[in-house]
């Protein structure tokens, strides 16, 4: 159903667009839409918190989860 998966930390977060910046392992800052993170069934996020990222084809961020979710 999703794509490629990979870990990152939350450097940004906004509850009121539901969209944020992650940061990859690599250093690599990843934008996320509200989409994904609505994907996930989660009700916030905080910075710092290690999630689960979700990825299309193309690179773009389809899912955001915490590590102990499927």
């Amino acid at each position: 159903m999703y794509g490629a998966r990979m870990q990152g930390t939350v450097a940004t977060y906004d509850a009121s667009t539901r969209s944020g910046v992650l940061l990859l392992d690599d250093g690599t800052e990843l934008p996320f839409p509200a989409r994904a993170f609505d994907a996930s069934g989660l009700r916030l996020l905080r910075l710092g918190q290690r999630v689960r990222v979700e990825t299309d084809g193309s690179g773009a961020v389809v899912r955001v989860t915490l590590p102990t979710m499927i």
